[in-house]
């Protein structure tokens, strides 16, 4: 099972930035088949990055994915403002994160939502990163542990025997772009308990699942946060923006 390190742009990056910064980025990855690099523009970049990557592969050797960020588990209909799975696979996307807490917590996304999408994501080939994790006040009421499972056994309802076309990012809320990052040891703690969860789940898949971290991941802590035993790769956020950073990121992970 290969690391993922993947990149999640937010509400960042015009279509020129996202050219300008693949430009910059995929000659310090050629070649690069160690682990898995996932790049998830804003949907405006979509389209230029997926001709970008797709010529730079027609080039030479890459192994740099496409992601999208979000998508709604309809593909068409009367929905302003959303995205299909099918326009997602017209531009070749290879990942779509789900779930994310930005998602929940700013837009009220529920868990059922998210099953939907994470139905949808598998029936069209998009590989999901369903994305759980804690508040600050969950934590401290000692309720980390409850609220990871809950939110796993909702989004993957009726689906866990897919668990091996999917992946899991535990992103503590607490630590999303907030400079704070949970610490080695209590990354490792929740990966653990997913991984025997994703093994109660779906027997014999708890090894196909990767669990990436995601919560101020840079270059000064992802040495130590990969070193865990059930770290998989990360979701990174603000360092991902620039490609020196997130090249930084992925040497770290290159040397374990």
């Amino acid at each position: 099972m290969k690391y993922l390190i993947a990149a999640n742009w937010k509400m960042n990056k015009t279509v020129a930035d996202t050219l300008e910064y693949l430009e910059l980025f995929l000659p310090s990855v050629k070649d690069l088949f160690e682990i898995e690099i996932m790049i998830a523009p804003p949907f405006t970049a979509l389209s230029s990055a997926s001709i970008k990557l797709d010529t730079a592969k027609k080039e030479g050797e890459y192994n740099v994915k496409l992601g999208a960020q979000n998508m709604y588990y309809e593909e068409k209909g009367a929905f302003t403002g959303e995205i299909s799975p099918l326009m997602l696979n017209e531009l070749q996307v290879d990942y779509v994160i789900l779930g994310h807490s930005e998602r929940r917590h700013i837009f009220g996304e529920k868990d059922e939502l998210i099953n939907k999408k994470m139905f949808s994501a598998i029936e069209h080939g998009l590989r999901p990163i369903l994305c759980v994790g804690e508040t600050l006040e969950e934590r401290e009421l000692g309720k980390t542990l409850n609220v990871v499972e809950a939110q796993i056994r909702k989004a993957l309802a009726g689906i866990e025997k897919d668990m091996q076309f999917l992946d899991i990012a535990y992103e503590p809320v607490w630590a999303i772009g907030t400079g704070k990052n949970a610490t080695p040891g209590q990354a490792e703690e929740v990966h653990k308990f997913i991984r025997s969860l994703i093994n109660e789940m779906s027997k014999g898949n708890d090894d196909k699942t990767r669990i990436l971290y995601g919560g101020s991941v840079n270059e000064n802590n992802a040495g130590d946060l990969i070193k865990q035993p059930n770290v998989n790769g990360f979701l990174v956020g603000s360092a991902s923006l620039d490609p020196e950073r997130f090249y930084k990121i992925i040497t770290k992970v290159l040397e374990v």
